[in-house]
């Protein structure tokens, strides 16, 4: 896998990135034909982060099958892509096609082509395919999905006298404190804290009932999201979490690799990072599983999509190339590279994905998983409940108060 200890925090921001406002104007161009003929001409294409290194046999396999198609692959680093895509819409100069994070398509999707025929919605969960969507017109395709999961260990469960994984916000509050108690963990579990740490937590106020907005404003003043967050104090308030953990992307896998703290939330591509710092070893000594919940079993998808520009010099190829890097085989095969999740069904009916005990738990949450909702604002409001939860987390605001700043102050922001 292609995942360093840098990419916990992307993989977290994966799920929404940084909203902002739209780009240009909503395409108005009917969906188009691709056609059944072998591509052909040049294609460029930009990938974002480690990506590059993973998709280049792929294009060199999709030149042999077109041998009169050249694919030009520019790696673009994630924390200059955001820019880079606008400065190319502005300009008039974008790719034929681009991996757009999963939280930029209300931003880009003015700039994008509308999916052609030859496209089935059929061929995605319903839930990375909303994702896609953007003022009701399909966008982009799905590339790949990223989950948030719940990773315990499982050799130090079994030792605190649990075989199966916690299923509620109770029982993975008894479990912590077993890891504490029995199987002599300093923290059962760990939570963000520090930037994005409003991110990190949100499947907390998710799987408590909670919205974030309603189509119209932000919602945070409902009695879903008071219960949500006193859940989320008393992890601080029965000593099961540390409220001054070290923020650094490294030290949750290292404290989860040591024992100090069994249990936290991160998608499935931080497997690698623990693979790395744990060694193989360390491969049978942990688990993921859905998320606890307290009221809905529920979760959010996020990714990154493949989208050709309306501007683009090759479009026909461009989604020829799209549609051959969407196939089962294909995203199978992307997933081997860099351990980066198919957002469709059929792949993970092929050997790559069956079998993988620890997979499985995914492919079965992301069958009812949601897209998280991405307004333009969303950062903006994000940061303001960044410092909310630390006021809460450190007592220095009650959760009514906390709730009713923090809705004032999205108010102000707006929701577009």
């Amino acid at each position: 896998m292609l995942i360093t200890a840098t990419a916990i925090v992307l993989a977290v921001a994966a799920l929404t990135g940084c909203g902002r406002a739209a780009t240009g104007t909503a395409s108005t161009a009917p969906a188009s034909k691709v056609g059944d003929g072998p591509a052909t001409g040049t294609v460029s294409m930009w990938t974002m982060g480690s990506e590059a290194d993973a998709v280049k046999p792929l294009i060199e396999e999709f030149e042999k099958l077109n041998p009169d198609v050249k694919v030009n692959l520019t790696a673009v680093p994630w924390a200059a892509a955001h820019s880079k895509l606008q400065t190319a819409i502005a300009g008039g100069a974008t790719p034929d096609v681009s991996m757009i994070g999963s939280s930029w398509m209300s931003e880009f999707a003015p700039a994008l082509a509308t999916v052609p025929d030859g496209f089935s919605a059929d061929d995605f969960f319903p839930g990375v395919l909303e994702g896609t969507k953007v003022d009701g017109r399909w966008a982009a395709v799905p590339w790949y999905a990223d989950i948030p999961m719940l990773y315990y260990r499982t050799d130090l469960a079994q030792k605190a006298g649990w075989d199966h994984a916690p299923e509620t916000w109770d029982e993975v509050q008894q479990l912590a404190a077993d890891y504490q108690g029995k199987a002599g963990a300093t923290w059962g579990m760990r939570l963000y804290t520090g930037p994005s740490s409003f991110l990190g937590n949100l499947w907390i106020p998710f799987t408590g009932g909670a919205k974030l907005e309603d189509g119209k404003k932000w919602t945070f003043t409902t009695p879903e999201w008071q219960h949500s967050l006193e859940f989320y104090k008393s992890w601080f308030d029965k000593r099961l979490s540390d409220p001054n953990s070290d923020p650094a992307p490294a030290q949750m896998p290292a404290d989860f690799i040591s024992g100090n703290t069994p249990m936290f939330v991160a998608t499935p591509s931080l497997q690698g990072t623990l693979a790395q710092m744990g060694g193989a070893d360390f491969e049978s000594k942990y688990a993921l599983a859905p998320l606890p919940y307290g009221e809905a079993q529920v979760s959010v998808v996020g990714g990154s999509q493949l989208g050709v520009f309306e501007k683009a010099k090759n479009s026909d190829a461009a989604w020829k190339l799209v549609r051959w890097l969407s196939t089962p085989e294909t995203q199978a095969a992307f997933f081997e590279a860099t351990g980066d999740l198919p957002p469709g069904p059929a792949a993970w009916e092929l050997p790559a994905l069956t079998g993988k005990d620890r997979i499985a738990p995914v492919g079965e949450a992301l069958k009812t998983a949601l897209p998280l909702p991405t307004p333009p604002t969303l950062d903006q409001v994000f940061a303001i409940g960044d410092s909310t939860l630390e006021q809460i987390r450190k007592n220095t605001v009650s959760i009514p108060d906390g709730l009713q700043s923090l809705q004032q102050q999205a108010d102000q922001v707006g929701l577009r």
